[in-house]
């Protein structure tokens, strides 16, 4: 398939804060790592230091060929104390945008990542409305003192991970029953002050009052940073699996589909875009969910190789909430690096469809930049285009890498 793509087309790769910077230690994420019985099979620590090494990981991105980088600005190292902001994180976030423009890649940022500040969970965290109103303060002091510098903004990271994390049964043992919390929320409740029933942080929170205090945060941060840059384009990034129904799944494909999804691109249809983050598939059967169709190949994450999934996304995404999309995550974790490039190129040519059939794509973003930190599963999955030695921090660029570097500087392939 001969592919080519718009001469506008944004291509980059991706990185979240937490997974990469290192010794965040003012966030919620952070104390649930050192806990006992933290369901986190290692702490993150140094991570992949790129909170001092950006400059020269900025330009072997942009030396590889991207024009973009998405990456996330960490709440908890802005606003560490209610209220209070610090320049110097501030400035450390103006230095980063600084670097990407110097070497011709428009930053794409997230506001929110998975990771809270402390405080925001002590005071009762994603079930609390106030919540809402502290997120929007801070995404606008960001657009307000960054947004000359940025050139899209995603407010919240995969605003339904947690409910789509309980509907598959992947979120940690206990957590989403009514009975005795598991150890690790009693003890972080305990270092924050506050009961085990308090307890919100937001990879874990799946609840009604949860889903609408997100929703209305997103809301309140479109607002504010549209109050301070008009111009500047807002969305969301929502997780997107491939939802398939086999022998008379139907009913329950799409009962399931309407919460962990649809709900969220119904409220996406006012923003400048929704950004599609898809890895792979799930089926389901009459009852419930199934496992992996035997004899398809297995990512390190235990699921499906189905860079298919993608453009299945993308088109319902269009078809439900009606705005551009842009591909803020795809990508594949696993140590043999031609069956990534393999995963890109499926992927890729699903994208070419949808555009060559109309939709509104506008950009494509490789997760992950960099094999980094897989949040509770530690540094055993490994999603990055770059490797990383972590005894020395060595950038080691993957085949992979050059690969998709060349087709974001030819167009396409």
């Amino acid at each position: 398939m001969d592919t080519r793509f718009p001469p506008n087309f944004l291509w980059g790769t991706a990185t979240a804060a937490h997974q990469v910077e290192g010794n965040n230690i003012n966030s919620d994420i952070w104390l649930l790592e050192h806990v006992p019985g933290t369901p986190f099979v290692e702490p993150s620590g140094d991570a992949v230091d790129h909170y001092h090494r950006y400059p020269e990981d900025i330009a072997l991105l942009a030396d590889l060929g991207f024009n973009s980088y998405r990456f996330s600005i960490e709440w908890a190292r802005v606003e560490p104390e209610d209220g209070f902001f610090s320049p110097a994180a501030i400035n450390h976030y103006r230095q980063m945008l600084l670097a990407c423009r110097a070497h011709g890649l428009r930053p794409m940022v997230t506001l929110h990542h998975f990771s809270s500040p402390r405080w925001v969970i002590a005071r009762g965290g994603w079930a609390d409305p106030a919540t809402a109103a502290s997120f929007a303060r801070y995404c606008g002091r960001i657009a307000r003192d960054l947004g000359d510098l940025i050139d899209s903004i995603c407010t919240i990271n995969e605003v339904n991970i947690a409910f789509l994390l309980s509907e598959l049964g992947l979120l940690p043992s206990g957590i989403a029953s009514r009975g005795e919390p598991p150890a690790f929320v009693i003890h972080a409740a305990r270092a924050l002050g506050i009961g085990p029933g308090d307890f919100h942080c937001f990879l874990y929170a799946a609840t009604d009052r949860v889903r609408d205090v997100i929703l209305l945060a997103h809301q309140n941060a479109v607002a504010a940073i549209k109050a301070e840059r008009p111009a500047l384009p807002v969305g969301m990034t929502i997780a997107l699996q491939d939802l398939q129904a086999v022998s008379g799944g139907e009913a329950v494909r799409d009962t399931i589909r309407h919460r962990i999804q649809d709900v969220f691109l119904e409220a996406a249809r006012g923003d400048d875009f929704v950004g599609v983050q898809t890895y792979s598939r799930e089926r389901f059967g009459p009852d419930g969910k199934l496992p992996p169709e035997e004899g398809v190949e297995l990512t390190q994450m235990y699921y499906e190789f189905w860079p298919e999934a993608l453009e299945a996304t993308l088109r319902y995404a269009h078809q439900i909430a009606g705005v551009p999309t842009i591909v803020t995550e795809n990508g594949i974790a696993t140590t043999d690096d031609t069956r990534r490039a393999a995963y890109y190129r499926r992927a890729l040519e699903g994208v070419a469809r949808c555009l060559q059939d109309g939709l509104d794509v506008r950009g494509f973003y490789a997760w992950s930049a960099f094999d980094n930190y897989e949040w509770s599963l530690g540094y055993r999955p490994v999603f990055g285009i770059i490797a990383v030695n972590r005894d020395t921090q060595e950038r080691i660029v993957k085949p992979s890498a050059r690969w998709l570097g060349e087709v974001a500087r030819n167009g396409g392939f």
